[in-house]
């Protein structure tokens, strides 16, 4: 049925803004391409002045990095750069340039939007980054000049992203991962990791001392997503050949009902420790309620148990051996991934680990252990939290019992805790969204109309968590969702909004230092280099898709802008 078919692609992620890209997605074809030409500029800008980044004022802690350089900001994926920007200059910030995201391939043949909602970095004054079509793109820092793009016309649920070290750019389309040249974006090697065409990719690689980190999900545009035998693993590729070294199988058997069951993934890298040790936030199990149960098979009753390792903090060794596992929410009936890179950083003097997903849960475990320190739900919660486990070892027969025939949920489909989290050492931020959907055991109760525009309307709150109590320290209510992450930098934390607003806070006390609109609506996170920001507005169908680039004191305009 066209309408289910439209809410099984839109309830993963805010990729989607209507049916628009789901056509879109239904389109795409592989295949790739180089370019060397340039996009004009779709901003009134002057050029940045070239030379190198600003510096920050102070050298930066053993957790913070000095530049975006990797998806996360570092190894341990803590969102947080040393810059120039401060919460007495942040304000200054103005449009450098901007590169308009435009769809390829058959998308752009029959007049379809491209999306755009990664985290870009920045390596040697160049900026490399990926949309939602998997095309990868070089753009100098200083000038906004587009040096190269390579095209793969692959769509895929986002949120995509590139890792660069050592003169390569680390990708993936829909189904392989690949390696760039840097300099010239020729492709130098492609190693297809899907196993069928259920499965695709949709993250940004991790990479560590040679070897990179890819895992497939269970999610193909072209085909449909949470498809029965749609596995997810993750691969240990060698950075130099794309051979793989080892693989870890985040879902077994799927349950032993592989004709129907799906699950696991990941949407963000690995996070590292000093050890190569890796940490990993594995996405939900499959089939799930808002789309509809399999028929005889109500609440999950197809994948009895907790449906390991879904949900799940997971600490693997550099080898890929399994060391321990947390699970926050077994047998997961709504969509709630624990799917953000896991942030590595300190309590109490210990190691530990901080990690939220679309349960709308914080975390904290002991590094070394994985016993949990703390847990703190955060924005709205309504319905039955436990259904998971009430359901776990129910049958056909009894599970309609087990929960009310119908009932709002929230966290909904979209969070929770959507994207990436951030700490600054001592303070964890989270941009947490607030959308609840009704539900039944048929599945959702609302049309796809009704929930695109409930979208829309929906709500979050930007909030700061000490580490060491778990307690909130402030939050701030948002009149749109803050799909953009956190970022931080020195005492100021960014987020964008589905509305279309880049928002800065002050990183102690929550106070806003920056609204400003954007072309477009948005759910890419920032990146921060020197004495820029650097972020997408791609919603389709809500304004001009723009990659923007803000300096401290450019006096640039975007072309037009969201109300």
């Amino acid at each position: 049925m066209k309408e289910m078919s439209q809410l099984r692609y839109l309830v993963k992620r805010p990729v989607v803004a209507s049916a628009t890209l789901l056509i879109a997605a239904s389109l795409a074809a592989g295949g790739c391409g180089g370019s060397s030409k340039s996009a004009a500029a779709s901003c009134s800008a002057k050029p940045a002045a070239a030379g190198a980044a600003s510096t920050a004022a102070s050298s930066p802690g053993p957790a913070v990095a000095a530049g975006w350089t990797l998806p996360g900001g570092n190894l341990r994926n803590t969102r947080d750069v040393a810059s120039a920007i401060t919460s007495s200059n942040v304000a200054t910030l103005g449009v450098a340039w901007c590169v308009p995201v435009e769809s390829t391939g058959k998308n752009r043949a029959a007049g379809f939007a491209d999306g755009y909602a990664t985290t870009p970095v920045v390596v040697n004054g160049v900026v490399y980054t990926q949309d939602l079509e998997s095309n990868v793109m070089a753009i100098r820092l200083a000038t906004g000049k587009l040096l190269w793009t390579h095209n793969y016309n692959s769509l895929n649920g986002g949120p995509d992203g590139v890792n660069v070290v050592g003169g390569r750019v680390y990708a993936a389309t829909n189904h392989a991962a690949v390696a760039l040249s840097a300099a010239t974006g020729r492709q130098l090697w492609s190693r297809t990791l899907i196993g069928n065409d259920r499965e695709g990719i949709d993250m940004a690689p991790g990479y560590n001392h040679g070897t990179v980190y890819v895992s497939t999900v269970p999610v193909n545009p072209d085909v449909g997503e949470y498809l029965g035998g749609a596995k997810s693993t993750l691969w240990a590729l060698n950075a130099a050949t794309g051979a793989p070294e080892w693989s870890f199988d985040e879902v077994q058997n799927l349950w032993g009902n592989p004709g129907i069951n799906s699950g696991g993934g990941l949407w963000d890298p690995p996070s590292f420790d000093s050890h190569g040790n890796l940490y990993l936030g594995i996405a939900n199990p499959g089939p799930i309620g808002q789309t509809g149960w399999p028929k005889g098979y109500r609440w999950g009753t197809s994948r009895p148990g907790p449906d390991l390792y879904t949900d799940s903090v997971v600490k693997l060794s550099p080898r890929g051996k399994l060391l321990w596992y947390y699970q926050l929410t077994p047998h997961d009936l709504f969509d709630w991934d624990l799917q953000n890179s896991p942030v590595l950083t300190t309590a109490r003097g210990q190691q530990v680990v901080i990690d939220g997903g679309k349960a709308g849960i914080l975390i904290e475990l002991n590094a070394q252990t994985g016993k949990l320190l703390w847990k703190l739900p955060v924005g709205v919660h309504s319905g039955p939290a436990n259904a998971g486990l009430l359901t776990e070892h129910a049958t056909p027969a009894t599970a309609s019992s087990l929960l009310p025939a119908q009932f709002e949920l929230e966290p909904g489909v979209f969070g929770g805790v959507e994207s990436q989290l951030a700490t600054n050492g001592s303070t964890t931020f989270a941009a947490v969204n607030n959308l609840a959907v009704p539900l039944s055991v048929q599945g959702l109760t609302e049309r796809s109309q009704a929930f695109d525009a409930a979208i829309g309307k929906a709500t979050g709150e930007m909030i700061a968590v000490n580490q060491d109590t778990g307690r909130i320290e402030w939050d701030d209510k948002l009149p749109s969702s803050p799909y953009g992450a956190a970022a931080v930098t020195g005492n100021v934390v960014f987020t964008t909004t589905y509305s279309g607003h880049l928002y800065a806070f002050n990183a102690a006390t929550g106070a806003i230092l920056l609204n400003t609109p954007l072309s477009a609506g948005s759910n890419a996170p920032v990146a921060i280099d020197g004495d820029y920001v650097i972020t997408g507005a791609a919603v389709p169908e809500s304004g001009q898709a723009l990659i923007i680039a803000y300096k401290l004191g450019a006096k640039g305009k975007l072309p037009a802008t969201v109300r």
